[in-house]
């Protein structure tokens, strides 16, 4: 995984954790990689995988089963949705709509290129 610079790295790795989520790799109730198997995976110190893991602890998108690890809550995937939806209207969806204007790109092309992508990249059941 490489890492940016404009975001904690606890936080993209919680993003990483929530896309794999939301892609049904790891579903509700399912146990998750261990906090050292996710650092070295990530390559990345074990404290800020701890760190990412209360996080999303405290967004109740993980439990931890005491001994045994960490899971997917039962309403993880609504948890993740709701959390990303919120923070990409809020936060996204603004400057890709100020590129869409300053590079007057006509909501046709954007129509036609979404469904591209989206047959290309995504099969949703």
């Amino acid at each position: 995984m490489e890492f940016r610079n404009n975001e904690a790295i606890y936080l993209q790795i919680a993003a990483y954790v929530s896309e794999n989520i939301l892609l049904g790799k790891w579903l509700p109730e399912d146990k998750i990689p261990s906090v050292r198997e996710l650092a070295v995976e990530l390559q990345v110190n074990p404290n800020t995988v701890m760190r990412t893991f209360e996080y999303l602890q405290n967004q109740e998108v993980i439990y931890n089963k005491r001994g045994i690890g960490f899971f997917v809550a039962p309403d993880g995937v609504g948890k993740v949705k709701k959390y990303r939806k919120e923070r990409f209207l809020q936060q996204d969806l603004p400057e890709f709509f100020r590129n869409v204007i300053l590079l007057d790109i006509p909501l046709e092309e954007l129509q036609q290129l979404y469904e591209q992508f989206k047959s290309e990249h995504f099969t949703l059941n």
